[in-house]
């Protein structure tokens, strides 16, 4: 059975609401990731290469830090 117009459009209403919080909400994430890199890139002594480089290698000097589980 057909679903009355103001229900269809209720619906439709509600999931482009929900399209559009989505997309804000990944446009804010986007936003705050850019500006969190420029303060870094403002603040930091070393080129963002370097940094990225310095953070893998961390992470695997961590992990070889770890102790094998016997």
């Amino acid at each position: 059975m057909a679903q009355p117009y103001e229900e269809r459009n209720s619906a439709v209403k509600t999931r482009r609401q929900q399209e559009d919080q989505r997309r804000m909400e990944f446009r804010r994430a986007i936003e705050d990731r850019c500006e969190k890199r420029q303060l870094l890139a403002e603040i930091g002594d070393f080129p963002e290469e370097f940094e990225l480089n310095y953070w893998q290698a961390a992470s695997t000097a961590s992990r070889r830090s770890v102790q094998p589980g016997r």
